[in-house]
């Protein structure tokens, strides 16, 4: 794919593009699944193409084909300088990019086992067993098993000169259990929600053994059948790092996306509050919170050697000791807010898209002061504490919202009483951050991988990881789906 990107490009420029990037991607799909003791799904699929981007007049234009051939390359070469020409009859003003430097790299991600090496059927059996196993428990009408693998090889190049290789792995597994009765639908989930993915290989099948938590699994979920449903209030809330994974994606990654604070993702999701007069003097949250945006983090899934602009992976503070800082921006949008080199945000979603501004593996530090999970407990006299995502909503700014959770314990007099179901929580961004009054330490902090997080028009979808340790909320208003 080097000679038809370098082809491209020098057809781009030859037709007038003053900035031209070429990507080719090979990208390989396996999603397994399993129901009733028996294989539900069985998806395995390749797909090649090459893409190009190129800057004319000041205007972006892009184009890709199905077709790795020369003619087909030059054609979407020409199709792309095309399409710039006309994007700029409308520009307001010229696109100016960060400066960057030219490298020459290679990256692939670091894994153990070999995914595609294991045999179709070992997987399949893997999943069957576990949905058996879930079944058994009397109470589950439905018992899922589901594991998924990708690998991305991609060729970079660009018109200054860059060349890079990159093999990007990823993994995922999960298992979830659903009831039905007097508690209504109840669904339990391990290890989160959604299948639980990482940059790497099939390793991840061991470190989570699906088989040895398929049984409680189940009985958490039939548990739920006879719990009582969480009450409404103001509690005192503490949530583990499974749903904290959604409260940093909805209320901190997306708002600081900035082409979302400048206006060009308003009409897919909407803006942001988090506009650029107050990057600085925001009090985003409580002194506590410190929120960090890593591309480098081991295993985490938005973890890569550079973006599809070419800038390499990098580690920043997004909001620090509870202060605004920063955003997740590209070489077009770091300018806006004077910073003087992209943050290297820019993904695509395969070759068919344009790269957009996505967030990468997006965490909350851990607190600086020892403080273990039980100690928070103990130290909380009446409160909740909630665990992994079952809802979510959060209106156009990205301000007022509502989780919902597969369940909740009770916390009296700093011990876990009650399970409780059907448990809520709502607030809005900044004060929810603001009531922030701890945080447990390193030992507890664990990261968590999000696989299809949408956006843009063409709509895509982006993979990221959320990092944290429990954390307390003081006074949230909690309740009952």
């Amino acid at each position: 794919m080097h000679l038809l990107c370098r082809e491209g490009l020098a057809a781009a420029l030859a037709a007038g593009a003053g900035y031209a990037d070429a990507r080719g991607l090979l990208t390989r799909w396996e999603y397994l699944g399993a129901k009733h003791g028996r294989p539900s799904d069985v998806t395995q699929t390749e797909d090649l193409g090459i893409s190009l981007r190129v800057l004319v007049d000041g205007a972006w234009g892009f184009a890709a084909t199905a077709r790795p051939t020369r003619e087909a390359v030059l054609a979407t070469a020409q199709r792309a300088v095309a399409n710039a020409r006309e994007a700029a009859r409308f520009r307001r003003q010229p696109v100016q990019l960060a400066p960057e430097p030219v490298v020459t790299a290679r990256y692939e991600t670091p894994r153990q086992q070999d995914p595609w090496t294991v045999s179709l059927s070992s997987k399949l059996d893997l999943l069957v067993r576990v949905s058996e196993l879930l079944e058994q428990e009397p109470a589950v009408r439905v018992g899922e098993a589901r594991m998924g693998f990708r690998t991305e090889e991609q060729v970079f190049l660009t018109s200054e000169g860059s060349v890079i290789d990159q093999t990007l792995h990823w993994a995922g597994c999960g298992i979830a259990a659903t009831t039905t009765g007097p508690g209504g639908i109840q669904r339990r989930s391990y290890p989160s929600s959604w299948l639980q993915w990482i940059s790497g290989g099939y390793e991840l099948l061991d470190r989570y053994d699906l088989l040895s938590h398929a049984a409680q699994c189940a009985a958490e979920a039939a548990a739920l059948q006879q719990a009582d449903p969480c009450p409404a209030g103001e509690f005192d809330l503490i949530l583990d790092p499974q749903q904290l994974t959604l409260q940093i994606h909805e209320s901190v990654g997306h708002p600081l996306e900035l082409d979302r604070v400048l206006g060009g993702e308003a009409n897919y999701a909407g803006t942001s509050f988090a506009t650029p007069d107050l990057c600085g003097s925001l009090q985003y949250g409580s002194p506590l919170v410190t929120l960090t945006a890593d591309a480098t983090l081991p295993e985490g899934v938005a973890t890569f050697g550079f973006d599809d602009e070419g800038v390499a992976a990098q580690k920043w503070s997004l909001v620090e000791d509870g202060v605004l800082r920063s955003y997740l921006t590209s070489r077009e949008y770091a300018g806006v807010v004077g910073e003087q080199r992209s943050r290297g945000t820019m993904r695509a979603d395969g070759w068919r898209h344009v790269p957009i501004v996505r967030m990468v593996n997006i965490s909350l530090e851990p607190g600086r002061e020892p403080l273990s999970l039980e100690e928070l407990i103990a130290d909380t006299k009446h409160g909740l504490l909630m665990s992994t995502n079952r809802s979510w909503s959060i209106d156009q700014r990205r301000v007022n919202f509502q989780f919902g959770c597969e369940l909740a314990y009770e916390i009296r007099h700093g011990k876990l009483g009650r399970l409780l179901r059907n448990p809520t929580y709502q607030g809005y961004t900044t004060g929810f951050w603001n009531r922030c009054d701890a945080i447990c330490d390193a030992r507890e902090w664990s990261h968590w991988g999000i696989f299809n997080c949408g956006k843009g028009q063409p709509p895509q979808t982006a993979e990221m990881s959320h990092g944290s340790s429990p954390a307390r909320f003081r006074q949230v208003n909690c309740g009952v789906s």
